[in-house]
């Protein structure tokens, strides 16, 4: 097994360090790579105004999920108490896996000063040391008498890895940015949004009155990476939608983007959440598990996001679809369902229909779905059942 260590502030994590450990990570072949916050590093006095830790460590999960499947966030520099010091981190590493091959990434300036670290002799022991270089021109020129002479003196393996593409901010720069309103383009959309949500590094907005790009930014850092294509992929159907039906096409955005905001979350949390907004529910929804991510999303939506009510019953049905839909319901619970990445079962005609008759594709998508529920042996929910035979009744068909 092959596993990275990349250990820093990241107060915050930027660009620079997304792209450098997925790089790394492929140039090396890991199978794991670790993002490891420090708790107080020996090296920098941390700003008076800095996050607490599990803001850092938040925005560092958010940052490993964009990275790939082989990077995880860690907290173990946060658990520990007193100074994090790297042999520590890497002692820790390698009793948990002693027969990994252990790579400790690092900058420039990390690289050059390595011999003056905490026992580095034992870091270098444990691990092979990667440095990021801007060029192989500037790697040679840089680092080869470093190499040499931390390879003579402790023993110590070194790969230099040459970034295809280098983002040119600090942290230092970047946080100085933001308190001015600027520099969210040295940030994944996600860590952006989390900074935003929590109004860290002097970035001030009111939730309840994002302009739609400012939400954006707000929902994708509320979603698990892998759902990303699926929230904007529903926001472009859902607009299309919008505009070919005479629809609010920023309610329907704004709708599309929130529609999932909860999805990660465990029961429990949905349910604080019901509790913490008094959200009323019947017994069958109580009951249902997989359908708390719309009722908790619309509450959420409405009491922090401040949505209309419109849109708040448009992300509260967009799962089980109910009775006498309004226009934008409608166009939400299909835009769930037809977004260009959805792929489990042909959608071809379904998605044609949708730009014909909206009612009839709303019908069409929940036949579709309770035949799916009742194939798989699931229970089928009772408001899709009451807002299919409502469609169908309004066509002349029989319930």
């Amino acid at each position: 097994m092959k596993i990275g260590i990349y250990g820093g502030t990241f107060n915050p994590v930027h660009l620079g360090h997304i792209q450098a450990a997925r790089f790394a990570a492929e140039y090396l072949g890991l199978d794991r790579l670790l993002l490891i916050p420090a708790g107080i590093p020996p090296h920098k006095t941390m700003d008076a105004g800095a996050p607490d830790p599990a803001h850092r460590l938040a925005m560092t999960e958010l940052a490993a999920e964009a990275i790939g499947p082989a990077a995880e966030a860690s907290d173990m520099e946060l658990r520990r108490k007193g100074k994090s010091y790297t042999l520590d981190t890497v002692k820790t590493v390698r009793e948990q896996h002693p027969h990994a091959k252990i790579y400790l990434l690092m900058g420039t300036d990390m690289f050059l000063t390595f011999h003056l670290w905490r026992e580095p002799e034992k870091v270098a022991k444990h691990c092979t040391l990667c440095v990021f270089a801007r060029s192989e021109t500037d790697g040679e020129e840089l680092f080869a008498a470093q190499r040499t002479y931390l390879a003579k003196t402790l023993k110590a393996e070194t790969v230099i890895i040459t970034l295809p593409r280098i983002v040119d901010i600090s942290s230092t720069r970047l946080r100085e940015a933001l308190a001015r309103g600027e520099g969210k383009e040295y940030l994944d959309p996600a860590v952006y949004g989390y900074i935003l949500r929590e109004g860290l590094y002097g970035v001030k907005a009111d939730l309840k009155r994002l302009p739609l790009d400012e939400l954006r930014y707000a929902a994708l850092s509320m979603l698990r990476h892998k759902r990303v294509p699926h929230v904007l992929g529903t926001e472009k159907a859902a607009a299309e939608l919008a505009l070919r039906w005479g629809e609010d096409v920023e309610a329907a955005r704004r709708a599309a983007l929130l529609h999932d905001c909860t999805k990660k979350l465990t029961g429990e949390q949905h349910r604080e959440i019901f509790r913490q907004y008094d959200v009323a529910m019947d017994p069958e929804e109580r009951a249902e598990e997989k359908l708390y991510h719309a009722i908790s999303g619309a509450a959420v939506a409405k009491n922090i996001f401040g949505v209309s009510p419109e849109v708040e019953s448009a992300i509260r049905w967009h799962t089980t679809g109910k009775a006498d839909m309004t226009t934008l319901e409608k166009i939400i619970y299909l835009a769930d369902y037809i977004e260009p990445n959805r792929d489990f079962c042909d959608l071809t005609e379904l998605r044609a229909l949708a730009m014909r008759d909206l009612d009839a594709a709303v019908l069409m998508g929940l036949e579709m779905s309770i035949e799916s529920l009742e194939k798989r042996g699931v229970a089928v929910n009772s408001y899709s059942v009451r807002a299919r035979d409502h469609l169908k009744g309004k066509q002349g068909m029989q319930p």
